[in-house]
């Protein structure tokens, strides 16, 4: 079992930066992928980001195209957090962001409860 617990959402004008944190618990945050989504106002959940573990220390990245560019996404194991970090912000952007983790291959099986990202023009 997993527990997620996302932060750093808020208010922000359109062009500025915001960095949401995602802390895991319950389990060891080895072999853990992770992934940012979000859901906008009458929209579907959508993929943002991913970034998976790797015992070598090699992760691999994975973004959205809406996202490229402008977000980044990184893990600190030690921590057993994950990073998102959201520059040239539009106000497309505004939804609540969810933190997820997958143990293997497959869907992602743990959720947090979301952070609300609200940009303004």
């Amino acid at each position: 079992q997993v527990q997620l617990v996302e932060s750093g959402g808020g208010l922000v004008q359109a062009g500025g930066s915001l960095r949401l944190s995602c802390a895991a618990s319950g389990r060891t945050f080895s072999g853990v992928d992770m992934g940012w989504f979000r859901q906008a106002p009458g929209k579907e959940r959508e993929f943002v980001a991913s970034i998976s573990w790797s015992w070598s220390g090699g992760t691999k990245t994975y973004y959205a195209d809406l996202v490229k560019g402008r977000f980044t996404i990184s893990r600190d194991n030690a921590k057993s957090t994950v990073y998102l970090q959201m520059n040239s912000l539009k106000p497309e952007d505004t939804a609540v962001y969810y933190c997820a983790a997958k143990i293997g291959t497959g869907a992602y099986d743990y959720w947090g409860q979301g952070t609300q990202v609200t940009v303004s023009s």
